[in-house]
């Protein structure tokens, strides 16, 4: 479908005709009443599932996003319509009234946004963009290359949105540095996309965590699991009412509430997400959220002078249960994600990264975390596999760890 038609099917399935569905239909389950979007799960978890998104709950998401911003304008879409993240820069537009534009779809590169955003921006109204850390870090390190027209042209929409991931701080802030009105953003397909922008919710959205615990990473404030309320919430889960009851309840006072797999803390009503409850690891009988891990590399790497990127995992371990391990994408790779020259595809390549990185990274980590946070062992890799738009397969690099180390004995790293 062209963009022309993909913006009519959701301007139609909005005035209350038949639903869309970017993709191919999972199964032909009838969507509940009401339903106006059909969005497929990255399957982060397991198997990719359809959630059910209302005409309401995605008109809400949208003027909650321009109120945020600071009123409506156009869009330039340069992330795929088929996920939560592009249709709903087509969504704000279309409840907006305004127009959008793709830009960069096939293949995003530096030269490539610049050429579009620049055409976009020519008419001078108010305008937005929506991307992924990826596409962020290709246009820094393009910057820093030397080619400063795509950064540059970031740097003229009012407000840029960048989702779908984490963003390392050093990232974010060499962004603004630059000018970029960098807008970072949490939510998923069941919350109509980012519901919480720079860590505050976006009007009408409510957060509370539940099942706090204490976690390295979490600073002052207990760690729980993120839950979400407010008028963007999805219907469900089509043809699954079991995974529905599960992960969406409501409470006496009737609030209803989407459960997350994300852990969080809130400090001062600011919501910061350490990663998936899942991927806490468990090592000497101390719970480690791996995005903290992942983040003090970033700056212990920034510091250096030497862009990369992390994943940290756990893997089983006989003396610690589990032990952190990290898989590092090192130099100038554009945002570590994309596949690189010749890598098979599927797979990830792993090398050790020698006794010196791993010392830098242990030190780094534990001043910063505590030492059960510290990496015990070190990889460097040239790309780390993704599922969704600019989501790290996280179990794809723990079974790259595993196997590594089956081929190999790796000697135990000591506190």
């Amino acid at each position: 479908m062209t963009l022309t038609d993909v913006v009519r099917a959701v301007r139609d399935a909005l005035g209350g005709g038949p639903a869309y569905a970017p993709q191919p239909r999972l199964s032909d389950a009838v969507v509940p009443p009401g339903t106006a979007l059909v969005l497929r799960t990255s399957g982060s978890t397991g198997d990719p599932r359809e959630v059910a998104l209302g005409a309401a709950a995605l008109r809400a998401s949208a003027e909650a996003t321009h109120e945020r911003l600071g009123g409506p304008g156009r869009w330039l879409l340069v992330l795929p319509p088929t996920h939560v993240a592009g249709i709903q820069v087509i969504n704000r537009s279309v409840v907006a009234g305004t127009e959008v534009r793709a830009g960069a779809l096939d293949r995003f590169t530096p030269e490539g946004f610049a050429a579009a955003a620049t055409n976009f921006l020519a008419r001078g109204t108010r305008a937005y963009v929506s991307i992924v850390p990826t596409q962020l870090h290709r246009l820094v390190t393009a910057a820093d290359d030397g080619d400063a027209a795509g950064l540059g042209a970031l740097a003229r929409f009012d407000a840029v949105l960048v989702g779908g991931a984490a963003t390392p701080a050093p990232l974010l802030a060499r962004a603004r540095d630059a000018g970029v009105r960098a807008v970072t953003t949490y939510g998923m397909s069941e919350t109509s996309g980012g519901c919480v922008y720079d860590g505050v919710p976006l009007p009408g959205v409510r957060v509370r965590l539940t099942d706090a615990d204490a976690v390295a990473g979490a600073g002052a404030a207990s760690a729980g699991i993120v839950e979400l309320s407010g008028p963007v919430l999805a219907e469900g889960y089509v043809g699954d009412p079991d995974a529905t009851a599960a992960a969406f309840r409501t409470d006496p006072d009737g609030t209803r509430w989407f459960r997350t797999s994300d852990l969080g803390r809130l400090d001062g009503g600011r919501l910061t997400i350490l990663g998936r409850a899942d991927d806490v690891i468990l090592t000497g009988g101390v719970n480690v959220a791996p995005a903290a891990v992942e983040e003090a590399i970033a700056e212990h790497l920034a510091g250096l002078g030497t862009p990369g990127e992390a994943c940290v995992v756990g893997v089983p371990d006989d003396e610690w249960g589990q032990a952190v391990v990290a898989v590092l994408v090192l130099g100038r790779a554009p945002g570590g994600i994309a596949p690189a020259p010749g890598a098979p595809a599927g797979s990830t390549d792993l090398a050790d990264g020698g006794g010196a990185l791993l010392a830098g990274l242990r030190s780094a980590v534990g001043q910063r975390l505590g030492a059960p946070a510290a990496p015990r062992r070190v990889y460097v890799t040239g790309a780390l596999p993704t599922r969704g738009p600019g989501k790290v397969d996280r179990r794809a690099v723990r079974d790259a760890v595993v196997q590594a180390e089956r081929k190999g004995a790796r000697e135990p790293v000591r506190p």
